[in-house]
């Protein structure tokens, strides 16, 4: 056999190899991501069947401790990742969806039923759509993230300010921008997990990267579907 049919067989070889390991690690990425957001699903459910649960973590300091908890597991898996060991980063994940829950039981409570499921099979759509777009795409998608990560903190920014104006026309304007951010942000994540496993070089803390990656297409995904039922959802009348 020539050296050239050698090199070959090796780079096609070393290529299925690479192939098999990204789909593998991005397979992990969505079941945890899609795992998490049925925890946070049910969570909710559960929470809303129940009056007794509603009165206790809707009402009073629950209440707060509701809104707030979920700030404090993200901010300690964005920042604290590489203290954590893979099993205390996963567990910290598992508990951030769990709350998420608590936190979604209001917007359960607040559209008909029909309403959440037309806005979460949108998303789905949505989502799906663009992630297939981020994992083939041979176009960079670096600036393009760079720009909606600026456009996400005028959104943060518009959204504190209407706390004070209340207007609802601003309320629509808001809603619009931030199905077109997160849309463009979920190809954006998606391809730049893609990225880091190309250029992780076997590099120990990939798993707990991968958690990192599970978090940012769950809030993708529960930001898309929150600003999509606040344009499409009929309010409930009980």
């Amino acid at each position: 056999m020539s050296l050239s049919s050698t090199a070959s067989r090796r780079s096609t070889v070393e290529s299925a190899s690479y192939d098999e390991g990204l789909r593998g690690f991005m397979l992990s990425v969505f079941n945890r991501m899609t795992i998490g957001l049925g925890v946070t699903g049910l969570v909710a459910y559960l929470i809303s069947a129940s009056p007794a649960l509603t009165q206790f973590f809707l009402t009073g300091v629950m209440s707060w401790v509701s809104l707030l908890s979920p700030f404090a597991f993200l901010l300690v898996l964005m920042f604290g990742i590489n203290r954590l060991s893979y099993a205390a980063a996963q567990g910290v994940f598992w508990a951030y969806c769990g709350v998420m829950g608590i936190s979604m039981t209001a917007i359960v409570l607040t559209y008909t039923g029909a309403s959440v499921a037309l806005a979460f099979a949108v998303t789905a759509g949505t989502f799906a759509a663009m992630s297939l777009y981020g994992y083939t795409t041979k176009t960079d998608l670096t600036k393009m993230g760079s720009f909606l990560m600026m456009a996400l903190f005028g959104l943060l920014i518009a959204m504190i300010a209407n706390l004070f104006f209340a207007s609802s026309v601003m309320d629509v304007v808001i809603s619009v921008a931030a199905v077109l951010i997160f849309t463009g942000l979920t190809a954006y994540d998606v391809q730049s997990l893609k990225d880091m496993y190309l250029n992780s070089n076997g590099r120990e803390d990939l798993a707990k990267m991968g958690i990192l990656g599970s978090l940012n297409l769950y809030l993708d995904f529960l930001n898309l579907f929150l600003h999509i039922l606040r344009l499409t959802g009929t309010v409930s009348k009980d």
